[in-house]
């Protein structure tokens, strides 16, 4: 018996002698908002301490709604705060864009957050 292997569209195929294994490489929109949160959090945490803020200290988060992230805020907001933090993480409209700082995330997207010690 032979057995041959071929590539799979959305999947990620290895072989190492007999063990075969294949990834389901297809990013759900769970996983990319997860992915964003993650961003987030990340993002966060380098602005607490750029601002010397202790790693105690609780804050407030205040993000410049972006259509692109606002699901992503919305379903990760309690892993977020928990993760930062955050009592507060508010979507907001307008922001100060003088005080916040403009971040980076995945596929070009950017938007303005601050954070103010409570």
């Amino acid at each position: 018996m032979e057995i041959t292997s071929e590539d799979i569209p959305g999947w990620l195929v290895a072989v190492d002698g007999k063990i075969t294994i294949a990834l389901d490489i297809n990013i759900t929109e769970e996983l990319r908002q997860e992915g964003i949160a993650r961003e987030f959090i990340n993002r966060i945490q380098n602005m607490r301490k750029d601002s010397g803020f202790d790693v105690t200290d609780k804050i407030n988060i205040f993000i410049k709604k972006h259509e692109a992230v606002n699901s992503s805020i919305n379903n990760f907001n309690n892993y977020i705060s928990t993760q930062t933090l955050a009592k507060s993480i508010e979507l907001v409209d307008n922001i100060d864009e003088g005080n916040a700082i403009l971040i980076d995330l995945e596929d070009d997207i950017s938007t303005y957050v601050f954070i103010s010690k409570i």
